[in-house]
């Protein structure tokens, strides 16, 4: 079983561990009782963050992870409606997991940057970012614009990644994978049953105990992090000087 506060004292808990500057906050939406958290991450000192970039680490707990952190996978099922032995929410692989967002912004101090070199500093930040990103699952590059002497001008560049934790998936860490081969094995092998001609496959619902591994996972997290946000200062720092000269 997991808690919201479990999520949050493991993340923050990993952090430490890199080394990575946090500053965390918790909301409360008291329309949808959803439970919300935002951590800004930087390395080094508070004082030269502004010049440093920056990671917001943030994801949201709904009343449907409550359930399913109460009752496993089968929580489900029972979220919407009646238990029944023959429903699909207790044979499926749609288990929806946990999402971690992370947005990286990238300040660019004031620097005029031309349209090409930005559009070029953008595509470097995401593949460099992606190259140290084990287990996100995208990377998307953005630029936030300010109006300055009456002109729009770029103010920072923005990363986006998205990591997927399926806690709630009968195979944890394994769900994440189709490949049968990646299948763990013993408890794996009864938690699939034979489905229809075309080789489907039915999944069981079992306990996935993310306590056990899920503090491992984030430490990786906040590992990919730390890569990223030195990959990013050491990126601009060279193309901002180099486009200087």
């Amino acid at each position: 079983m997991l808690t919201y506060e479990d999520v949050t004292a493991h993340l923050l808990q990993a952090a430490a561990g890199v080394k990575l500057v946090t500053h965390p906050e918790y909301w409360m939406n008291t329309r949808t009782l959803e439970r919300e958290f935002a951590c800004t991450c930087h390395i080094g000192p508070c004082e030269e963050a502004e010049q440093q970039s920056s990671c917001t680490v943030s994801f949201t707990w709904g009343p449907l992870d409550t359930s399913l952190s109460l009752e496993g996978p089968a929580g489900v099922c029972d979220f919407f409606h009646e238990s029944e032995q023959d429903c699909e929410h207790l044979h499926t692989r749609a288990i929806p997991p946990l999402v971690i967002d992370l947005t990286y912004t990238l300040a660019l101090n004031g620097a005029i940057i031309s349209d090409n070199t930005l559009l070029s500093l953008a595509q470097v930040l995401k593949l460099c970012a992606s190259e140290h990103s084990q287990r996100t699952v995208e990377t998307r590059p953005g630029v936030s614009m300010i109006l300055q002497d009456n002109a729009l001008r770029p103010d920072a560049i923005t990363l986006q990644q998205r990591v997927e934790l399926p806690i709630w998936h009968p195979e944890g860490m394994h769900g994440l994978h189709d490949d049968p081969t990646m299948r763990p094995k013993g408890r794996a092998e009864h938690s699939y049953q034979a489905g229809d001609d075309d080789g489907d496959e039915m999944v069981v619902a079992d306990d996935p105990h993310p306590e056990e591994w899920l503090p491992q996972v984030l430490v990786e997290v906040c590992q990919d992090i730390m890569r990223v946000l030195h990959a990013l200062n050491a990126t601009v720092s060279y193309n901002l000087s180099d486009n200087a000269n």
